[in-house]
Parts: C-alpha cells; sequence; structure tokens
C-alpha cells in the first residue's frame, strides 16, 4: 500500500516565548546525533504543567507520542499522551494535522499491542471527519486498508481502496487515484479474482500513461503497473509470454535511476504520496527478474540477480529497518535456495534455509507469511538427500500452513513425487493425483504448475510399466513447456521419454531424446538431469558398440556422482540438517551438530 510523502510539522506563531524555547530545545535534542531522547522528552513534558492553552497541549501530547513511540519502548506512556492529542484535538477548529497525525499514530501504536478491534474504529471515524482534508483523508484510508490486508481479509482492503479511488477522482487527484487503483488490483491478484483484475489493469494503464506531472511520481506508477503485470504472468506460468512486460519494467527502472528527486510540493495536498522508494523499486525489479529466471530455468542469471539484490538489501538494511525490505530478502533467498537445489548446492541451500529461518525468528509476521513456504524448501532438500520420510512430514505441513492455491499445487506436486519414488504408497499416490489432475479441472491457472502435473503423471507411468500412457503425458508436458520456455521441465521430459525409449529398445529416438536434454540441462544447469542423462548416454552408447562415446559418458557420470555425493555428505554433516526434523511452531533457535551424514546415498550412485 502506498505510503506518505514525509515531511516536517510546522510550528505555528505563538506569543509564549517559554513554550518556543521549550521546543526548540525539544527539537534540538532530538535531532542530536546519536539523538537525546530523554532530554527531548523532559523539554516537552515542561510544557504541560504551565497550562498551556488547548492548541498547545493537543500538540505537546503529540511530539510526546511521537517521540516516545519512534524512539522508546515506553507504549503505555505513548499510547497515553496520543490518546489525550486526539481526544482533546477534536473539540479544536481547523487543527486538522494534529487530529489526524494522532489518530494515525494511535491506531499503528494499537496494531503494535496487537489492539486491532481498537484501532479499526478510531481510524474509521478519523477517516469519516477528515473528507474536507483530502491528504488525511487518503492518507488514513490507505492506512485502514493496509490494516485490513495484515489481517487478510482482502475484501475489506479493496472495498476501502475502491472507495479511495472514487474520492481520489472527485478531488482531481489522477495520480493518487492510479495508485488506489494500482493498489487494489495488487489485492484481487492475491484473491486469484482474475475476471476483476483485467478491466482494472486496462485502466489503470491508461491512466498512468495519461497523466502528465512529477516524472518520478510518473515512472513509479509506471513501474507499479508493470510488476502487477510480471507478477499476474508469473503466477500464471507464462514465462515466455511475460518477457515484453520484464522488459519494458527493467527499462523503467533505468529510467528512474537517471532522474533526480524533485523537491517541489505538489500542489494538490491528495497527491502527497508515493509508492515505493527509488532504492527499494530497484530492488524489487531485481527480485520479478530472478522469479523469471528461476521459472524459465536461467539459474546462473537468477544467480547473478540475486547477488546484485542481496548486495543492495544489505546496504539499504544499514539505514532503513522498513518491514519490506526482509520480505525482499526471503523471497530471494526461497528462490534461491531452489537453485541451489537443483544447480546440485545442497550445503549452500541448506545454510540459506537456515538463513530464512533466522529472519522469520525476528518477525512473527514475516513468520506467519512464509511458514509454509519455509517447510516447502525443507521438503525439497529431504528430496535431495533422499530423505523421503522427512519430505513427506516437510510438505505435509507445508500443506497444513498454506491458503495460497498455486503453492498448495506446487507441494501437492512434489508430495506426488515422494510417492512414487517410495513405490508402495499407491492409495495416498492415487488420492493426489486426482486432486491435481491436467486433463480435466485443474485447481490453479498456472501453465507451469499444470505442465508439471503432466509430468508427474508420466514419471507415475513409468514406474508402472504403462510407457504408451507415459509418453503421451510426457509429450503434453514437453508441448507445454516448449510453448512458455519452461527449460526444465523440457529437460525432464526429454530425459524421461529417452529412457522409455530405451527400455523399449528403440536406441535411435533415446538417443534423439537424451542429447538435447543433456545440452539443456547443461546449459541450466540441473545437475540431476545431467547425472540422469549421462548414465542414459553411457548405456546407450555401450548397447549400440560405441566405446569411445560409453567410456566418455561414463566419465561424466562418474564426474557428476562424485560432486553430488561430496555435496550430500557436506550437507548431512551441517548441524543445521536437524532443520528436517523440525515440523512444528517456530524455527529452532540452535541447530545439535551430529556426526555425519545418516541418510541413504542410493538415489545418487
Amino acid at each position: 500500500i502506498p505510503r506518505v510523502v514525509h515531511f516536517d510539522v510546522v510550528i505555528p506563531q505563538c506569543n509564549a516565548s517559554w513554550y518556543l524555547a521549550l521546543l526548540g530545545l525539544a527539537e534540538h535534542f532530538r535531532t542530536s546525533s546519536p539523538p537525546k531522547v530523554r532530554l527531548c522528552v523532559h523539554c516537552l513534558q515542561a510544557v504541560l504543567p504551565r497550562k498551556p492553552p488547548a492548541r498547545m497541549e493537543a500538540r505537546t501530547h503529540l511530539q510526546l507520542g511521537s517521540v516516545l513511540y519512534h524512539h522508546t519502548r515506553n507504549g503505555d506512556q505513548a499510547r497515553g499522551h496520543l490518546e489525550k492529542a486526539w481526544l482533546i484535538s477534536q473539540q479544536i477548529p481547523q487543527f486538522e494535522d494534529v487530529k489526524f497525525e494522532a489518530a494515525s499514530l494511535l491506531s499503528e501504536l494499537y496494531c503494535q499491542e496487537n489492539s486491532v478491534d481498537a484501532a479499526k474504529p478510531l481510524l474509521r471515524k478519523a477517516i469519516q471527519i477528515s473528507q474536507q482534508t483530502p491528504y488525511w483523508h487518503c492518507r488514513l484510508l490507505f492506512q485502514l486498508a493496509q490494516l485490513h490486508t495484515l489481517e487478510k481479509d482482502l475484501v475489506s482492503a479493496c472495498d476501502l481502496l475502491g472507495v479511495g479511488a472514487e474520492y481520489a477522482r472527485v478531488v482531481g487527484s489522477e495520480y493518487t487515484r492510479a495508485l488506489f487503483l494500482l493498489s487494489k488490483g495488487m489485492l484481487l491478484l492475491m484473491e486469484r479474482k482474475l475476471q476483476e483484475v483485467h478491466p482494472l489493469l486496462t485502466l489503470c494503464g491508461q491512466i498512468v500513461e495519461n497523466w502528465q506531472g512529477n516524472p518520478i511520481q510518473k515512472e513509479s506508477l509506471r513501474v507499479f503497473f508493470l510488476v502487477l503485470q510480471v507478477t499476474h504472468y508469473l503466477d500464471a506460468g507464462q514465462v515466455k509470454s511475460v518477457k515484453p512486460c520484464l522488459k519494458q519494467l527493467q527499462q523503467c527502472i533505468q529510467t528512474i535511476s537517471t532522474l533526480h528527486d524533485d523537491e517541489i510540493l505538489p500542489s494538490n495536498p491528495a497527491d502527497l504520496f508515493h509508492w515505493l522508494p527509488k532504492e527499494h523499486m530497484c530492488v524489487l525489479v531485481y527480485l520479478v527478474t530472478v522469479m523469471h529466471s528461476m521459472q524459465a530455468g536461467y539459474l546462473e542469471k537468477a544467480q547473478k540477480y540475486t547477488d546484485k539484490a542481496l548486495m543492495q538489501l544489505e546496504k539499504l538494511k544499514m539505514l532503513d529497518c522498513s518491514p519490506i525490505l526482509s520480505s525482499f530478502q526471503v523471497i530471494l533467498l526461497e528462490h534461491i535456495i531452489m537453485c541451489r537445489l537443483v544447480t546440485g548446492h545442497k550445503a549452500t541451500a541448506l545454510q540459506e534455509i537456515s538463513q530464512v529461518c533466522q529472519l522469520c525468528q525476528q518477525s512473527p509476521r514475516l513468520f506467519s507469511n512464509h511458514a509454509a513456504q519455509l517447510h516447502t524448501l525443507l521438503g525439497l532438500y529431504c528430496i535431495s538427500v533422499n530423505c523421503m520420510d522427512n519430505a513427506e512430514a516437510q510438505f505435509t505441513t507445508a500443506l497444513r500452513l498454506t491458503t495460497h492455491q498455486e503453492l498448495w499445487a506446487f507441494i501437492v506436486t512434489n508430495l506426488a513425487s515422494v510417492y512414487i519414488r517410495e513405490g508402495n504408497r499407491h492409495q495416498e499416490l492415487y488420492s493426489l493425483l486426482e486432486r491435481i489432475n491436467p486433463d480435466h479441472n485443474f485447481p490453479v491457472s498456472s501453465h507451469c504448475l499444470r505442465a508439471a502435473a503432466f509430468y508427474i503423471r508420466g514419471l507415475f507411468s513409468f514406474f508402472q510399466g504403462r510407457y504408451n500412457e507415459a509418453k503421451r503425458f510426457l509429450r503434453e508436458t514437453l508441448k507445454m513447456s516448449n510453448a512458455e520456455d519452461l527449460n526444465r521441465l523440457t529437460a525432464c521430459s526429454l530425459v524421461l521419454l529417452g529412457h522409455i525409449f530405451y527400455v523399449l529398445g528403440n536406441h535411435r529416438e533415446s538417443n534423439n531424446m537424451v542429447v538435447p536434454a543433456m545440452q539443456l540441462a547443461s546449459k541450466i544447469p540441473d545437475m540431476s538431469v545431467q547425472l540422469w542423462s549421462s548414465a542414459l548416454l553411457r548405456d546407450l552408447n555401450k548397447a549400440c558398440g560405441n566405446a569411445m562415446d560409453a567410456h566418455e559418458a561414463a566419465q561424466m557420470h562418474q564426474n557428476f556422482s562424485q560432486q553430488l555425493l561430496q555435496d550430500h555428505i557436506e550437507a548431512c554433516s551441517l548441524p543445521e540438517h536437524n532443520l528436517i526434523t523440525w515440523t512444528d511452531g517456530p524455527p529452532p533457535v540452535q541447530f545439535q551438530a551430529q556426526n555425519g551424514p545418516t541418510t541413504s546415498l542410493a538415489s545418487l550412485l
């Protein structure tokens, strides 16, 4: 949700020289480096015993509440001063800046103390009486919408954002109208209300292009708009279709980085908002680029952009404690962890999973939002080290914790692969496959996940010896993955088809599948598919009497086996490996080192 543009409170003219002197001293102490908070509070407290006029009293209570809220942990005192500021200011005409800032800060404090039921009516009353003050009316609407969003009441949040968009239109602020509408579009995407999203984004695109104003504000609107478009495509698994939008987004952020901030405040007070600082937008563009690279199977590119984004995040976090930066960091790590597992760097992936745990320990809200993803990553790690019982436990935990449809389908698909590998879970497997049947009633709109569901069907049919059926499913996966450049699914499908043709004795057709699978897997690079492909190439060339080629493939297979085995041993020797047993409650704080790996290496050799 957009945030307000910061501006300093203007001290009103006052004949009471003692008041101005105390105020000046308080501000001097507040802005000292480091701030001398105790002395600042003493100066402000010295105003109140002198029985100042109501305006002075209300403003002093606001300033005391603000300093205590932002610079101390004394929530009770901060709340008391803010409540007094809110109560007194309501009796004073034309005192909007104190009245509504007190309401805004007080509601923030209530939320921080988990008193959401106190924050909501306060904000509603402030919204009701602020309609003649465009800046505050819009700001309070954004704040209440954000509160409903954090409570996952997206319907109420969308309603408020719609009210805000109409109000902004009436007061002549097309810029803030666009911010309200784009925020609503973001929530509709989260709710998967795609029928409502398309016309809304079309309208937003028109407003953004037609609005003439501050260049940075205009470009930030365009970035917001394009981020929604790109994430919409990525949620739908349309990796190829998103490329034009992603390119526009990358060009747009380059344009913003060359523009200088315009210090002139907008003439319309309703325009005093911004979506994100430029530096945050840069990280966000890196993030969606990583998401795209991960889905497309360009894992080296994903690594490059992750490194850039994390470096920039570390610099920003030294100066800015905004929670959104930690969210960006966790999402980046989630994606790069999946890359590590594919490229055969399990030990590094495990240490990064531990890093996500540490970040989530610092923020209950972050853990609440990412617990399911964290257990899903642990489940993927467990598969990579052949701990199938732990993988099942992790995926089952993740399913219990998520309401996100796409994540649910991703988890179920991977859980099905666990049951296939175990070979004796037919009843559970049939139940899962029925819930993600790609031929009819597939539960999500993601092209990528539907293609993966066809692959899982093909894998199951292969293990059951139903080769013609397996080929049908895998050809469907290939058709879908080729249509959207889903390189990893393409490589997996090709090597499995090659394996089927090898079993059937069709060596030429098998070779036609395995060679491009190996080339694509090397490009990604996907260590598991390279291991599988090299083993097939070795056996194929032996069967065809190509001794030199068979020897070369055998050497490749040996190299890949050694790399994966060494990484396997290193990962299982880490104390963080004990995370695989964590399935309940918050992330463990400490890990006990173990003597060595306890898992079977059979799946790697």
